[in-house]
């Protein structure tokens, strides 16, 4: 998992990096809400592990401000620990609260389940964006009913979109996943496959589904 740790205890965020990443995830650190949102706006992350008492912006303002739009699924870690503090951070858009002192296992195997319960591509053959239906186990991908043949590379950057709908997937990560290895991320080969893709999805619509987010990536939806 790829994990946003929102915590402005250095030494408490810094011992959960080094456990999570003993376990086999990669975390991003920030120490307060306004960097939080700014981050989970231009990066993809898989789980946010968010702190309520943070500079800046508390945590519940951060889930306030996500709102209903795309994002990943948010675990409170919190020493507000109080039914009634559970219950607000609930309200406003948390999926899990853990109250601190924590054991660290009980913290990984909720991030794990969060992330496996909310991976919906995961457990589905079909998913749907828009007007546009992606059947994994058949490689096949419709729009609008009709029927657009893609190469399998093709096919591969557009899963990994499909990942993450409405989120920004940067280039190095599309260029990570689709070819396997670490890419220049200054070539252009992403730019000519995403090229000859959004010239099958969208055609010469004025609604495309796939969307440049100037100088960091695109997203899809």
């Amino acid at each position: 998992m790829r994990i946003l740790i929102v915590e402005d205890d250095v030494s408490v965020s810094h011992w959960i990096n080094s456990k999570l990443h003993a376990s086999g995830h990669s975390c991003k650190l920030v120490d307060n809400g306004e960097d939080a949102l700014k981050f989970i706006k231009n990066e993809v992350f898989d789980v946010i592990l968010l702190d309520r008492i943070l500079p800046k912006v508390d945590g519940i303002e951060v889930l306030n401000t996500l709102g209903s739009d795309p994002h990943p699924p948010v675990l409170i870690l919190s020493a507000n620990d109080q039914i009634s503090d559970r219950i607000e951070g609930l309200k406003a858009g948390a999926d899990d609260y853990l109250g601190k002192p924590f054991d660290f296992t009980e913290l990984l195997l909720r991030l794990e389940r969060l992330y496996c319960r909310t991976k919906k591509v995961a457990s589905s053959n079909l998913i749907k964006i828009k007007d546009m239906m992606i059947n994994l186990e058949l490689h096949e991908v419709t729009r609008s009913g009709e029927r657009i043949d893609l190469t399998n590379k093709e096919f591969k950057l557009l899963y990994v979109l499909a990942e993450h709908p409405g989120q920004t997937v940067t280039r190095s990560m599309l260029l990570e996943k689709a070819w396997g290895y670490q890419f220049d991320p200054q070539t252009n080969v992403l730019d000519v496959h995403l090229s000859k893709l959004r010239n099958k999805l969208d055609g010469g619509s004025k609604n495309p589904i796939i969307r440049t987010i100037r100088s960091v990536g695109y997203a899809l939806g």
